[in-house]
């Protein structure tokens, strides 16, 4: 549908855009953080549907498979997240998302899904999208088609039954200084934000397929967090969404460190990760690594297509141990359900979840449930937590580093206790 968009300059830090509709677009408390889910349409158990609007969105109850977050006991280490996130969320012929869902079921995860809301409005309604700077009816990802819309709600609807977000991608994914989401203003934010909730609160009506089950959440309350496209325009974007009542943002970089709250939105940037066979770290993103292997060829030579999965899979689980072994800062990686260099880089991201999500005290969960975790935390073990580098486990241990009290001296240093014979 849409072209790939412009390459920014600066590999490591380039920022994510989408090639079409598939572009851009067990827990240390003995719990399973994914189940099966219910039946395509099927409301939220035991619930009563009220529907919303047209509609097309509808409350249902709490979202099943989310249980509430836990406060961290003193002295206990704490568990290790992993968030996989997907910009654009849509399903088409290649059927990634429908295929990421079932290997979430099968691994004990929930992810986040960053919808696009064109993907919800038909071509023929296109004028109805205004993007800030640009033209009624303008999209660099395109529109979409009922079988698409249909496709694409199908598995919106489940994956929040089966206990994972729904979040926003916006719209029409517009990158670079003309135009592009890094000179849009507040306000500007805001009429793109209130738009694709719209296309989502009103399907029904702009595609007319009136008789489809609604979405089973209410958006305005599901929406909580974002990214931007190509990682652009964050600064206004807080912004807005502080305003707004968002609770997380992903669109910067990070190290592998504990996040903290920036304008009052925590913090939950993808981060850099060792790049095998490189002296540079790397962005946790498929595009990137596309980027720092075959530039602006989305499939390049085949003969590397092996190599290159293999080089982003173990760069993403370096950085998982370094983190597991290390400070247990949260992982974040973000994808797009994409096919580039053959589909090596979804090879990869399977791989990874695969590895990772069954290990003792890993959680792969969504923003949403990292989130809940973070704002249910001691604000001064948060703190205690961010004062861990990359990769550094508590000298002495997590008990004394997390005990509330001061760790013991050792024997044989000033201030320790006299060592009797």
């Amino acid at each position: 549908m849409a072209a790939i968009q412009r390459i920014a300059a600066g590999a490591v830090a380039a920022a994510a855009c989408a090639a079409s509709l598939a572009g851009c677009g067990t827990g240390s408390d003995g719990t399973k953080e994914g189940a099966s889910g219910p039946e395509p349409g099927a409301p939220a158990p035991g619930s009563v549907v009220r529907l919303i609007g047209d509609g097309s969105t509808a409350y249902t109850g709490a979202q099943p498979h989310l249980p509430g977050p836990e406060r961290l006991e003193p002295g206990r280490k704490p568990p290790q997240f992993v968030v996989f996130s997907w910009d654009g969320a849509g399903e088409d012929s290649q059927r990634l998302f429908s295929h990421f869902r079932k290997v979430s079921k099968e691994n004990h995860a929930t992810m986040t899904y960053f919808l696009s809301g064109v993907y919800l409005l038909p071509e023929e309604k296109r004028d109805l999208y205004r993007p800030p700077q640009h033209a009624p009816g303008r999209s660099d990802i395109g529109f979409n088609d009922e079988q698409g819309i249909a496709d694409t709600l199908k598995q919106v609807r489940l994956a929040w039954l089966e206990g994972n977000e729904i979040g926003t991608h916006f719209n029409g994914h517009f990158c670079g200084p003309d135009g592009g989401v890094g000179t849009w203003s507040v306000d500007e934010w805001k009429s793109e934000v209130a738009q694709a909730k719209a296309f989502v609160k009103s399907w029904k009506t702009n595609t007319g397929m009136t008789q489809a089950a609604p979405l089973p959440f209410d958006y305005d309350k599901e929406l909580i967090g974002a990214r931007t496209p190509c990682l652009e325009g964050r600064k206004n974007f807080t912004k807005a969404a502080r305003d707004l009542g968002f609770r997380y943002d992903s669109s910067g970089v990070n190290d592998q460190v504990w996040p903290k709250k920036k304008q009052g939105l925590w913090d939950l940037s993808m981060q850099l990760v060792p790049f095998p066979g490189h002296t540079y770290e790397q962005l946790t993103m498929d595009y990137n690594f596309m980027v720092n292997q075959s530039g602006t060829e989305t499939q390049g030579d085949p003969d590397m297509f092996d190599y290159w999965g293999d080089q982003m899979r173990d760069g993403l689980l370096k950085g998982f141990y370094r983190a597991y072994d290390g400070n247990r800062a949260p992982l974040i990686i973000g994808n797009h359900f994409e096919s580039w260099n053959g589909g090596t880089y979804m090879r990869a991201i399977e791989e990874v979840v695969k590895e990772v999500c069954t290990k003792p005290e890993v959680r792969c969960v969504s923003f949403r449930r990292l989130a809940d975790w973070l704002d249910a935390q001691d604000p001064q073990t948060l703190a205690r937590l961010r004062t861990l580098e990359v990769g550094e486990a508590p000298r002495q241990g997590w008990a004394s580093f997390l005990s509330g009290r001061p760790a013991p001296a050792p024997k044989g240093v000033p201030g320790a206790p006299a060592v009797r014979p």
